[in-house]
């Protein structure tokens, strides 16, 4: 069956993912429209093809465990010259994406790794193009904001062409209703939702 390259991440929603996403091609970079607007729960790992049902399972036991949170967004920083990346910064939610992102990555899982670098929830803008244009998203974006209730998460795979495609979205709460939430009389009338 081979390998996939997946990641998992919180898509910045319309319009502020659109327009982050025109303004990272307008920078110059290269990978700007293959790369949905996101804030990076599992950074691209490579899986066996047959791993993809134990993922998605272990993505809907992290989901059932979350709860909507507020996600802000709020200005620019860069991690230069460490790596050559300016990013939109979360302001609010960060210790959510902190706690998912261990869970997503947790040693008993599919997806189990060590990261690069340490994790740091951020929108990338812009990522290895010229330092002047780094320069220019940096300041460009330095007053940028957006907020919006981040409900859940996405898988995505990497095609061979490079481009991020959605495989499967991921909503906080799972789709049981709590024992204590149901009446006894109703029970088993009506479909979970």
């Amino acid at each position: 069956m081979g390998t996939v390259t997946i990641g998992v991440s919180i898509a910045v929603p319309e319009p502020h993912g659109s327009l982050l996403q025109e303004r990272r091609a307008g920078f110059g970079d290269p990978a700007a429209h293959g790369i949905p607007t996101h804030v990076t729960l599992l950074p691209p790992t490579e899986v066996d093809a047959s791993a993809l049902p134990a993922v998605e399972s272990h993505l809907v036991s992290v989901a059932a465990a979350g709860r909507p949170f507020p996600m802000r967004l709020s200005g620019t920083g860069t991690f230069r010259p460490l790596s050559p990346v300016v990013f939109v910064q979360v302001v609010e939610g960060g210790s959510a994406c902190s706690w998912l992102q261990e869970r997503v990555r947790d040693a008993s899982g599919p997806m189990a790794r060590e990261l690069q670098f340490p994790y740091h929830p951020h929108v990338t803008v812009a990522h290895g193009i010229a330092e002047e244009a780094m320069d220019r998203a940096y300041e460009e974006l330095s007053e940028y904001e957006a907020e919006w209730p981040c409900t859940g998460f996405a898988l995505y795979e990497q095609g061979a062409d490079g481009v991020w495609r959605k495989l499967r979205n991921f909503a906080f709460g799972g789709s049981v209703v709590p024992p204590q939430a149901s009446a006894p009389s109703a029970r088993g009338t009506q479909p979970a939702r």
